[in-house]
């Protein structure tokens, strides 16, 4: 009898367990962490989250919040398998970061037969808002219509008319590709060449030497992460800048100039949703976020914690998790923090929010090791956010 009583006791104990678990609202962030955009998001978009969390009060509708995270290796097939088993055993609600384009469509689909919200912080494809949209997925900082818009314009502006594209070979980089070259071409320049190479590549001599000899004006670097800075490195030892071409690094957060150091990336001129020394708000973020991982945050760490805070803001507007309704309150209320003050979430997913053009300081501009950043204007909504006219997602119409 008391053998019988003891499992009982166990199995109640068990099923108790389970019960309490069950009510732990679990947010995943997945990205790389261990490749080529490690630091691009990374662990440290892990605190973010978790920094986003704690300022909400650590619970929503009575159900504490747990962060969860894993790397996806920049595997699609890996991150799929990953988001799967979130979905179906962990109970995880929402996703965010998908560093890696290719991933986070992967993730983005399947989180939308399984009714579950995707907020993509780290990714550039436009496609994750354009022709590849969901009803649960949301595109966050930037994209790679944002990037000819904020920084191309001004180049061409400034005489840049022939432009050759070195492109990191998957669906970011071509959707880089595409919406650069629509962008050159209705500015009245011209793309004389453009030249693809697999993500990692580590020696970009072949790639380099073609753009200088395409005798463009301005080579666009549509890569990212350790890529891009294996680029800019390897320009420099080919003398491209020296000799009168322009580098557009089109997809540059802080922690890329920080690794490059301003004697190599002074004057790289990029756009950014965020610089933690533009106003006091993104200062005292920047601040608490330099107290905990001991660095400043880029455009993907404060997009994360934006994006995780108004998530958890439209879970207790709705009263409830279930995905559709959430996502209805996601559109509806207004985004206001430091990374977006004015910020709202279009029929599409796409977060239009404003961006800053900025130029990288030269070393003895610089005050400290990460004042990096002149902020040269501001990059209005409607110019760096593909107008829902000529928007190809099925929401929209």
């Amino acid at each position: 009898m008391k053998a019988v009583l003891l499992a009982i006791a166990l199995a109640l104990g068990a099923g108790h367990a389970l019960a309490a678990d069950a009510e732990v609202l679990r947010i995943g962030v997945l990205n790389d962490q261990s490749g080529p955009y490690a630091d691009f998001g990374g662990k440290t978009s892990v605190v973010a989250a978790k920094m986003a969390v704690e300022d909400f009060g650590g619970q929503v509708l009575g159900r504490p919040v747990e962060v969860i995270d894993a790397d996806h290796r920049n595997k699609p097939d890996v991150a799929a398998s990953i988001a799967r088993k979130w979905f179906d055993t962990e109970d995880v609600q929402m996703i965010t970061d998908l560093t890696n384009s290719a991933v986070a469509l992967a993730v983005q689909d399947l989180a939308k037969d399984k009714d579950r919200i995707t907020i993509a912080t780290g990714p550039f494809s436009s496609a994750l808002t354009n022709e590849a949209c969901s009803p649960t997925g949301f595109h966050w900082v930037f994209d790679t219509y944002a990037a000819p818009r904020g920084v191309a314009t001004g180049m061409i502006d400034d005489g840049a008319k022939k432009w050759f594209i070195l492109v990191t070979d998957y669906a970011f980089g071509h959707a880089m590709q595409a919406d650069l070259t629509t962008t050159i071409e209705q500015k009245g320049a011209e793309v004389v060449g453009a030249v693809r190479a697999p993500l990692g590549t580590a020696d970009f001599a072949s790639f380099l030497l073609q753009a200088q000899g395409s005798r463009a004006d301005a080579i666009a670097l549509a890569n990212a992460g350790t890529d891009m800075i294996n680029a800019i490195k390897q320009a420099g030892e080919f003398g491209i800048m020296t000799g009168g071409q322009k580098l557009a690094a089109l997809a540059m957060v802080i922690s890329d100039v920080h690794a490059l150091g301003l004697q190599t990336a002074q004057g790289l001129v990029a756009a950014t949703s965020y610089y933690w020394d533009r106003d006091d708000a993104s200062r005292e973020f920047g601040k608490r976020f330099d107290e905990r991982t001991g660095r400043m945050p880029g455009m993907v760490q404060a997009g994360t914690y934006s994006a995780v805070l108004h998530y958890l803001k439209a879970v207790d507007a709705a009263g409830s998790t279930d995905a559709d309704q959430v996502a209805e309150k996601m559109r509806e209320l207004p985004v206001h923090d430091f990374f977006a003050p004015n910020g709202t979430v279009r029929k599409d997913g796409r977060m239009e929010h404003d961006m800053y053009l900025v130029e990288v300081k030269k070393p003895d501009e610089s005050k400290g090791e990460w004042d990096v950043y002149k902020v040269k204007s501001t990059l209005p909504a409607s110019l760096v956010t593909r107008p829902l006219s000529e928007s190809q997602c099925p929401l929209v119409n």
